[in-house]
């Protein structure tokens, strides 16, 4: 595991002080790029100021405490993260604003384990689906029927709500554009390496694993639930194609909202399709499911019911609604963390105590 040396303190969003790991990676092999891509639980929605509170209570402090230095937020030289118009050294702060989500402790994970320099490229939008938004260019388009039935449908409730009309053109433009703008980023991102990081030594990159956390979405269009074991897998042979990765290690987040023994008809589905990827053969020791069910935070849990009414004591647990996870810091460190170690595991690495 790398040593660690602070230096000095400063502010990120006026929100914490942080101290920097000084003691930098080795800059004469590649950068290790991981990519972590999917909707808004990837985004991350655990609150610092939950995280401030328990990284300083008795009971939780132990979880956080390679997070902290003298009371103040780890800065690592050696991780670097860009997630879409946000870039800098792995901190808190980069899920959505003010909060954290996987990439943390996913980021500390592969960092303690490379001497490499490790670079986390976030690409995660909310309120997404596989089916349509992140469909890979491999599971093509819906029929055209399809398609003008979706024109017709939208262009009647615009007409009610007083928006422009949409083309057919406009609905073929929907399937697939985060994918698209997806891949844009990873590429734009390392074409502007020594831009965006001024660090970059020019030692070249490889792009060592990608991490998948999705699923609420498709839940409510019949073809995007009863199609998601095909997406999948189509995503993951597109995004091998395009990144010149044929073997690339690909970790799923299995959904595990209302934790292992609460999941809705629905969300059961997405489930079991996100669990039979891992057992196609051409996906055998290259790909992971990771369950996140066992995550789930069951002090948040409770109190999130009728949280208005003892909101002190909700704020000492949970931050968010039930479909993100509650905002439970806890929660989000120990995906981010179950990531990282699937990764490794996925990479033939060995796991560090």
């Amino acid at each position: 595991m790398k040593l660690r040396l602070i230096t000095t303190g400063y502010l990120l969003l006026g929100i914490c002080l942080l101290s920097t790991l000084s003691i930098g990676a080795d800059s004469s092999k590649k950068v290790k790029v991981f990519i972590l891509a999917g909707q808004s639980n990837m985004e991350g929605k655990a609150k610092i100021e939950l995280l401030e509170y328990q990284a300083d209570q008795p009971e939780t402090r132990d979880i956080f405490k390679h997070l902290r230095k003298d009371g103040k937020w780890v800065v690592r030289d050696d991780v670097w993260i860009n997630f879409l118009n946000r870039k800098g050294k792995l901190t808190v702060g980069f899920g959505s604003p003010n909060r954290i989500g996987p990439e943390l402790e996913f980021g500390n994970t592969v960092g303690d384990h490379f001497e490499e320099q490790v670079l986390i490229i976030k690409t995660a939008w909310g309120g997404k689906s596989l089916g349509r938004d992140f469909r890979p260019p491999s599971s093509g388009l819906p029929s055209e029927e399809k398609l003008k039935q979706i024109v017709q449908q939208t262009n009647e409730r615009n007409k009610k709500r007083k928006r422009p009309e949409i083309t057919l053109d406009d609905v073929r433009d929907m399937y697939g554009k985060y994918y698209r703008e997806m891949m844009k980023e990873i590429n734009t991102t390392l074409n502007e390496l020594k831009t965006r990081f001024p660090q970059y030594k020019g030692q070249g990159f490889e792009i060592a694993g990608f991490v998948w956390f999705q699923g609420w979405n498709d839940m409510f269009d019949p073809d995007f639930l009863n199609n998601y074991d095909k997406h999948m897998a189509n995503f993951i042979r597109d995004i091998r194609k395009d990144l010149k990765r044929p073997d690339l290690p690909f970790v799923i987040g299995q959904m595990g909202q209302n934790g292992p023994d609460g999941a809705s008809e629905k969300m059961q589905i997405i489930k079991n399709a996100q669990a039979s990827i891992e057992l196609i053969p051409e996906f055998r020791g290259n790909t992971k499911v990771v369950k996140t069910d066992v995550f789930w935070d069951k002090k948040a849990a409770v109190l999130v019911k009728n949280w208005k009414e003892h909101i002190d004591e909700w704020n000492k647990v949970g931050s968010d609604y039930g479909y993100h996870y509650l905002g439970s810091a806890i929660t989000f460190s120990k995906i981010g963390r179950a990531f990282g170690q699937a990764m490794l595991e996925l990479m033939g690495a060995k796991k560090q105590d």
